[in-house]
């Protein structure tokens, strides 16, 4: 035994660290350098070699980051970094679909470098080509951090449940929304209020309109759909709608009824037509089903396969710790294969030449229950107009409340849950009261999450 250990001592001592540039030291790259010195040894241990950092790039030299960037090598132009000789993997951790962070990736896998990166975006619109040019070239690309932070869904979808077939696959995707709706949860403040307060904690940025339009969340569910299913990445066809027409009043309506308001995204292959079925939106989530206990900036994915059954993968789904996690991970995986010659292994689990090109999936004869939420004119036949164009498109109520006295404005809020139903009936319902003097703003749609 202690021959073994010796013999498997000298030849991981043999083995050459592995070298990585990083292209991006703000938060999360900080977070990298931090982790890859602090667990120097266990990471070397787990990898089967050292991971160093050779080389650097950021917009300022000069900007205290709280880690010592002396030691490595600065570039002022990233795309340097995948020509360097002392670099063996790319990491980018610009952020961006397009300009110099797709350029530093093309550039890595021209030059043989392997790629790390936490651009969901990136990858979004970009990564099935990227990923044919990195199987080409026999380089490995992985991306784990770009969906949910620290939680490790991606690598789970690809090993751990690879021999089911996924069923549906369906969470809590953007921290933000999650931060803003559960907060109005727990004070009964409005929309506004609490992500004024949100960009204040640094949850929601300056500009949060990708994470409040859901966009954020689609990029990942798109992603996530690659895998979990084998095809080809379609987040021009995801359905989205984000939170900011959510008001306080429906937190509480939702709350009576045994729900809770979470940005849900879903996807599943259509069971009737065939195709990828893509959306994320608001659900009402009820009390006793795993994501309604989800809170704060908190991300939770479910998946769904047909031997292994329900999974659930939670924690943190941002910040310097547990993206930087994801990031070294990937690298770990990466350095475990260097010996392979790079080899590649299929970037979306089997090889972008093999993944299907599958149309999106129409969504009006899915069967679901709703909740539709109508600011009207305090006047009377208003609740008669709304219930007969109910009635008309075939849409059943189960309940119908009206909230509270008129204002000074005389509008007030009609909120009611359908039955279950094709979803198209609810569609059909809302065009007939297109255009009505009695409705004061669009009514608000959110799907009920079944168990």
């Amino acid at each position: 035994m202690a021959e073994h250990s010796a013999h498997t001592d000298t030849a991981r001592a043999a083995r050459p660290p592995l070298r990585i540039a990083l292209a991006g030291v703000g938060t999360v790259g900080a977070g990298v350098i931090r982790l890859v010195e602090t667990n120097a040894g266990l990471i070397a241990r787990r990898a089967g070699r050292p991971i160093v950092v050779s080389a650097v790039c950021a917009r300022d030299r000069h900007k205290d980051r709280g880690v010592d960037l002396s030691a490595y090598a600065w570039e002022d132009d990233m795309t340097a970094l995948a020509a360097r000789d002392d670099v063996d993997v790319v990491v980018e951790l610009v952020g961006g679909a397009d300009g110099p962070a797709l350029m530093l990736a093309r550039n890595a896998i021209a030059h043989g470098k392997a790629l790390v990166t936490a651009n969901k975006a990136m990858i979004a619109h970009h990564g099935l080509q990227l990923a044919a040019w990195a199987e080409a070239a026999g380089v490995p690309m992985r991306f784990e951090a770009a969906v949910a932070g620290g939680i490790p869904v991606i690598k789970g979808l690809r090993e751990g449940a690879a021999a089911n077939a996924i069923e549906r696959i369906y969470g809590i995707l953007n921290g933000t929304c999650n931060f803003i709706l559960s907060t109005m949860e727990d004070t009964g403040r409005d929309f506004a209020d609490v992500l004024a307060e949100a960009q204040a904690k640094g949850f929601a940025e300056a500009d949060p309109a990708f994470d409040i339009e859901g966009t954020d969340a689609a990029h990942k569910l798109s992603i996530l759909s690659a895998i979990a299913f084998g095809t080809r990445i379609d987040f021009a066809s995801v359905d989205t709608a984000g939170i900011a027409r959510i008001l306080a009043a429906d937190i509480a309506q939702a709350d009576s009824l045994g729900y809770v308001i979470r940005l849900i995204g879903m996807a599943e292959v259509d069971g009737v037509e065939g195709g990828l079925f893509q959306r994320v939106q608001p659900h009402l989530v009820p009390f006793d089903h795993p994501l309604a206990h989800v809170d704060g900036a908190t991300n939770a994915i479910v998946a769904e396969g047909n031997f292994s059954g329900r999974l659930l993968f939670q924690g943190a789904g941002a910040g310097d710790g547990p993206t930087a996690s994801a990031v070294v991970a990937d690298i770990i995986d990466i350095a475990r294969g260097y010996d392979a010659g790079f080899e590649a292994d299929a970037t979306f689990s089997i090889p972008v030449a093999d993944l299907t090109d599958m149309a999106p999936a129409p969504r009006g004869h899915r069967l679901g229950r709703a909740y539709i939420r109508f600011i009207v004119a305090d006047r009377p036949g208003v609740l008669a107009e709304i219930t007969a164009a109910m009635r008309d498109a075939g849409v059943s109520i189960e309940s119908l409340i009206q909230k509270g006295r008129a204002g000074d404005d005389g509008e007030v809020l009609v909120a009611m849950v359908t039955h279950e139903g094709p979803e198209a009936a609810v569609t059909q319902a809302l065009r007939l009261l297109e255009g009505s003097e009695s409705l004061a703003a669009p009514p608000l749609v959110m799907q009920i999450l079944g168990h």
